[in-house]
């Protein structure tokens, strides 16, 4: 396969190059291509993509590209590209750009007038929504919540009635406050997915109201390890005809001191709820 500039010869491509998130068997045969007949490849750490690349063969050298020095080692790979060599940018694994180091060498290169190239492949939340059995037609993305405990709330409480399905990222060692933080913002019945080590030898998926996932957690140390996908239901408006499990609470306690009516009557002042909806509730609970 060769990577020369299509549209100018002397200017080379920056090709985005998708690896695996565990399974190697699921690298794509144009990756493997790209990633053998560039002149350089751009990795978040070296030394785990130096593993990838002697599993399949390729001895393309490669030059750290990371968060901590994306910035300042841009014009680097900048004038490797400019002198017309490609360059192929990877993350440790899935798609690079996503919740890992690249966009601003991505940014510096548009900028400069040279060609970028996706090339895909793996990318963990897409997986994961895959196989969740959420509504997969409209999603947000979040990547990885602050770790600090009131930033993660303050972040959450933006997103409590998000009606789109959510992901985020978790690291292990945060997945049970994570979870603790999300049932007690969204409710303990909002259905949520855990997505753990996805492609690889102990893939998890555990589909649970918010209340007993985090608990299915807790109760397994084995689910607080490795790569964390977490999905959750988006949040639906209340139905015009529900009556919330506080307003029967107010309702139960007039009954107990004033005729149906009246105690309907009364509950809807208090609650909002339709006063009908509170009578018909009534007749229910008097039997």
């Amino acid at each position: 396969m060769a990577v020369s500039a299509a549209l100018n010869p002397r200017i080379g491509i920056l090709y985005v190059v998708a690896t695996p998130i565990g399974n190697l068997d699921d690298i794509t045969t144009r990756a493997l291509s790209v990633l053998r007949d560039v002149a350089l490849i751009a990795a978040e750490d070296t030394r785990h993509s130096a593993r990838l690349l002697q599993h399949f063969g390729i001895m393309t050298p490669l030059a750290a590209c990371h968060e901590h020095n994306e910035r300042d080692q841009g014009a680097r790979f900048l004038a490797r590209l400019l002198a017309g060599e490609d360059v192929a940018l990877i993350s440790d694994a899935g798609t690079p750009l996503i919740s890992d180091p690249g966009f601003h060498l991505v940014r510096q290169a548009r900028a400069a007038g040279i060609r970028v190239v996706p090339v895909p492949g793996p990318c963990a939340l897409i997986t994961a929504l895959s196989a969740a059995g959420l509504p997969s037609d409209r999603f947000v993305f979040e990547g990885f919540l602050p770790a600090r405990t009131a930033a993660r709330q303050a972040r959450l409480e933006r997103l409590k009635e998000e009606s789109r399905t959510l992901i985020f990222y978790e690291a292990p060692h945060r997945l049970l406050e994570c979870l603790g933080d999300l049932e007690r913002i969204m409710g303990s019945d909002r259905l949520a997915v855990l997505a753990r080590e996805l492609t690889k030898t102990f893939e998890t998926f555990q589909g649970l109201p918010l209340g007993e996932l985090r608990a299915w957690v807790a109760a397994d140390g084995n689910q607080q390890r490795g790569e964390c996908v977490l999905l959750l239901g988006g949040w639906q408006a209340p139905s015009d005809n529900s009556v919330s499990a506080e307003a029967l609470r107010v309702l139960d306690l007039l009954l107990k001191e004033m005729p149906l009516g009246k105690a309907a009557a009364l509950a809807a002042e208090i609650t909002g709820v339709r006063k009908n909806l509170l009578y018909q509730a009534a007749l229910e609970r008097r039997g």
